[in-house]
């Protein structure tokens, strides 16, 4: 069942055009200098298909909660999650939303120099200035007024959020939002839910900081789990409305 995504409309980047993509579950909104509607909504589909017709043909892909053996002959994209998982020690689907961010982000850059996909709370982005990205931790949480900064010289990365107590996504843990920032969205994606799959009360921060750490693909990242927050790595936060009450 679709779910308006209600955190699109805080912290729009006023200088770029801003766009929504729907195709099946897939549901992309895209920031850009320039009118990539048509090219997005294309490669979304053929991403899309591509990851389809592999789980046609192996259902496991699909419900693996494990890494599976890379298939060379598998469709790129399909092929970049299998790799992510292995990384992150998780099934191949924890990363198709970065995956297809991702993806669909990089076909952008032929059209437009600057370039924000966002998937469902995982992001690819290209940009030339600096900006700012909102997290969401659930109603209410004082934490919806931290943002993370990202530099122009920083990317292209992914910056993913998994969560065990808001949306449809499978966690095996309990955080209001686990974020990563990687170098790849769909790594991103993989270890963010690695790491909240590792959160179940606050005592258990400490020992998902040391998993992240260990990692060095990982850049950083913040885990929040009720009114606990820990961040690690190379991040840079800022509040970004003291009124945001949301």
């Amino acid at each position: 069942m679709y779910k308006k995504r209600f955190y699109r409309t805080f912290g729009a980047a006023d200088d770029l055009r801003r766009f929504e993509v729907k195709y099946y579950e897939t549901d992309v909104l895209i920031s850009a200098r320039s009118d990539v509607h048509e090219v997005a909504a294309h490669w979304v589909k053929i991403y899309h298909a591509q990851i389809r017709d592999y789980i046609d043909a192996h259902p496991e892909f699909a419900t693996s909660l494990v890494p599976l053996a890379l298939d060379p002959a598998a469709p790129h994209i399909v092929r970049t999650m299998m790799r992510a998982a292995q990384k992150a020690g998780v099934g191949p689907m924890a990363a198709v939303a970065g995956a297809i961010a991702e993806f669909v982000g990089k076909k952008l850059l032929a059209h437009t120099p600057e370039v924000i996909v966002e998937n469902g709370g995982d992001i690819f982005l290209r940009i030339q200035r600096r900006r700012r990205i909102g997290i969401f931790a659930g109603p209410g949480n004082p934490y919806n007024r931290i943002g993370l900064i990202i530099d122009p010289r920083d990317t292209p990365c992914g910056v993913c959020t998994s969560s065990g107590t808001i949306g449809h996504s499978l966690s095996f843990g309990r955080t209001n939002a686990t974020v990563v920032i990687a170098g790849s969205a769909a790594v991103a994606d993989g270890f963010a839910t690695a790491l909240g799959n590792l959160v179940n009360g606050p005592e258990d921060v400490e020992t998902a900081i040391k998993f992240a750490r260990r990692r060095k693909i990982i850049r950083g990242g913040i885990i929040i789990i009720n009114d606990t927050m820990s961040a690690y790595g190379k991040i840079r936060l800022d509040v970004l409305d003291k009124t945001n009450k949301h």
